[in-house]
């Protein structure tokens, strides 16, 4: 039996009172057959734990027996502000971890970290995406959490390479994963982890630069990546609905860069902004969204293409 597993199963119990063998199975990922041995193995040990018959019935802890082994080891703690992220977890091969974390805690201080978690829990992917877990996420994690060189092959643009990667941290965008990692260059670069072909944590480790902040990294990233793919302007009219929406109804970035270009609002309040847009089918469709609350007045092909969208749903309504 793993010390590691009998451990959980101690404190899954003296927090729980009492569990089935199929509930211990689930939460431990093993078999009920599994789950007796240990169970077996436990009260082999001195550890009074008894099953109780019946319906209503399971294993359980003798009254007053307590455990003192809630002692954090080092990964377990570092997962724990990640705790109200079961599916990432377990994704990134660290559900284990997580698992002892939240029952060492939770053996120290009673009910307050199950009522935490009733009261917050964090839902990654967007709507109507379902999220694929990268078959290599689990290594690139392993690097990641114990400072180790990625040997990868990375499928980007330009075609599959070998790279050598120092990976500072995981990045869970919308139901994407990136790995921020430091090239030979010594460039800290984002990689998606679904285009690793292969990757592999080596034995040699490196060091940190103490002074790197994966959050704010990403922050700059994702924005400088959004301007490289906002590559043309349209010049256009907003209303002040239009305005006080238009972070809410096109990419943020791309609202933020428009309204910092607005001069005063004219006579009816509308104020000429140039938004940066992705292409012009891109840049149409967007501003369909706004309908009577944007006019587009360059470039003319865009204002043509709209000027028809509106005749087009007047006739509709007529």
């Amino acid at each position: 039996m793993r010390a590691s597993r009998a451990i959980a199963l101690l404190l899954l119990l003296q927090h729980r009172r009492s569990m089935t063998a199929a509930d211990l199975a689930a939460e431990l990922e093993v078999s009920e057959r599994t789950v007796q041995r240990d169970v077996a193995a436990l009260a082999e040990a001195g550890v009074p734990v008894y099953a109780e018959r019946g319906r209503g019935g399971g294993y359980r802890l003798v009254d007053g027996y307590r455990t003192r082994l809630t002692g954090l080891e080092r990964t377990e703690a570092a997962v724990l502000h990640l705790a109200g992220l079961p599916g990432p977890l377990r994704d990134m091969g660290l559900a284990g971890q997580a698992l002892a974390a939240r029952l060492k805690v939770a053996a120290a201080l009673g009910d307050a970290p199950a009522a935490a978690a009733q009261r917050f829990h964090l839902d990654a992917p967007a709507w109507f995406r379902e999220a694929g877990t990268p078959p290599l996420l689990a290594e690139v994690s392993r690097a990641v959490w114990e400072d180790r060189v990625l040997h990868a092959r990375y499928a980007a643009r330009g075609g599959t390479r070998q790279r050598r990667l120092e990976p500072y941290g995981l990045v869970l965008k919308a139901g994407q994963w990136y790995v921020a990692a430091r090239s030979p260059s010594g460039r800290i670069g984002s990689y998606r982890v679904d285009r690793f072909e292969t990757a592999e944590a080596g034995e040699e480790r490196f060091d940190r630069d103490p002074d790197f902040d994966l959050a704010a990294y990403w922050d700059e990233a994702a924005r400088a990546f959004t301007r490289t793919m906002l590559r043309e302007r349209a010049l256009v009219r907003l209303s002040p609905w239009a305005v006080a929406n238009l972070a809410a109804l096109l990419e943020a970035t791309a609202a933020a860069d428009a309204l910092a270009t607005a001069g005063p609002p004219d006579a009816e309040g509308w104020v000429t902004v140039t938004l940066p847009v992705e292409d012009q089918e891109i840049g149409y469709l967007e501003l369909l969204r706004l309908g009577p609350e944007v006019e587009a007045l360059g470039p003319p092909e865009l204002r043509a293409r709209l000027a028809e969208a509106t005749r087009r749903a007047a006739a509709r309504y007529t």
